[in-house]
């Protein structure tokens, strides 16, 4: 069984690829933040570790407050760390749930920006495909998704940016770093919003 608090280790050391991950994720967070001037914007994370990623762009920006954000993460520790990081930034919860079950999102979607960021990687091809196709019970009109997945033989980045265009959505960036195995993208959405279930699962994380 993976230790998700330790797993964190990683991010302090700034050569590793989940460090670079983590550097990409934040650097299209905060693009998003620049490209919307909506003074209201919603964000949710799906197993949100520590909040490493929206976090650290939120504690860094004068126009914080003007985001919603819940951060679900199942870990009761990472939970506590990430409580204790957003102390400072009111307008951010975070629910120790399983961010698998679609009634953990009730009341915070749909969002401007949704985050996937470490899930892929986690959970069956079958849940990744169930995932983007619910992805529009998440996303209002014109939300983004960032989400990661390593290119770990067999490769499933193609079929994800399939399931993607398949679900209404818009590649807006892919990065694929050639030295490192990881992948961030970047996809917007074009199709209808369509209603969150009471209830349901979109994935199992492994």
């Amino acid at each position: 069984m993976t230790d998700w608090a330790d797993w964190h280790r990683d991010y302090t050391d700034p050569g590793s690829p989940l460090s670079q991950r983590l550097a990409l994720v934040r650097a299209h967070i905060g693009a998003w933040l620049d490209r919307r001037p909506q003074p209201l914007l919603r964000v949710v994370s799906a197993c949100a570790g520590q909040g490493d990623d929206l976090l650290g762009v939120l504690a860094q920006r004068p126009d914080a407050a003007r985001v919603r954000a819940r951060l679900i993460e199942y870990d009761p520790r990472n939970a506590a760390a990430a409580t204790s990081r957003a102390a400072a930034l009111p307008g951010v919860e975070v629910v120790c749930a399983d961010a698998g079950g679609l009634a953990s999102y009730a009341g915070t979607v749909p969002a401007d920006l949704v985050l996937l960021c470490g899930v892929f990687g986690n959970v069956d091809d079958a849940d990744v495909a169930a995932t983007v196709a619910a992805l529009p019970s998440l996303c209002a009109p014109g939300a983004t998704v960032i989400w990661t997945r390593s290119r770990r033989a067999p490769d499933l980045t193609p079929a994800i940016r399939g399931w993607f265009a398949d679900a209404g959505f818009a590649q807006r960036a892919f990065d694929a770093p050639d030295e490192v195995l990881f992948t961030v993208g970047v996809h917007e959405f074009g199709g209808a919003p369509a209603p969150l279930p009471g209830g349901g699962t979109m994935f199992r994380f492994r």
